[in-house]
């Protein structure tokens, strides 16, 4: 009287599916954002370093740059992500910890920026925080 179904998963086996899927949920959702967030932090830089006419500082702001300058580190941070979301994709697990680390380092680069482009520095800075997130809440390899 065994009822033995072949093709029935035990309750170990379904939950370690339900986890890695979870899992791979955030990392597909940290690797658009980061993607997405990469190219906007390019385009920012390309802009800065094209016409930097286009943004208007103000005079007393603390952490005043220039803006050429300014521009390069945008675009070489902005290519950064994009790889490294891109490596988030493919399941690089060293990906996960560079991405945390760069989107970190985006997050204060567009603090600064914050008087030349305050409605894109902000909008870049919440969309850093939710790839650091994403990143650190999907389980590790270990776990699913």
């Amino acid at each position: 009287m065994t009822s033995h179904v072949s093709g029935t998963h035990t309750g170990a086996a379904a939950r370690s599916s339900t986890k890695s899927g979870l899992g791979s949920g955030w990392l597909v959702f940290a690797g658009v954002l980061m993607v997405f967030g990469g190219f906007m932090t390019l385009f920012a830089g390309i802009a800065a370093i094209a016409n930097d006419d286009v943004f208007v500082a103000t005079n007393d702001y603390v952490y005043r740059f220039d803006l050429t300058g300014w521009g390069w580190i945008h675009l070489i941070l902005g290519i950064v992500i994009v790889l490294a979301g891109f490596a988030v994709f493919q399941g690089a697990t060293w990906a996960r910890a560079v991405g945390v680390v760069l989107v970190g380092l985006a997050m204060i680069a567009n603090f600064l920026w914050l008087p030349y482009a305050p409605f894109w520095a902000i909008v870049l800075i919440a969309i850093d925080g939710f790839v650091i997130w994403a990143l650190c809440a999907a389980p590790s390899p270990s776990e699913s």
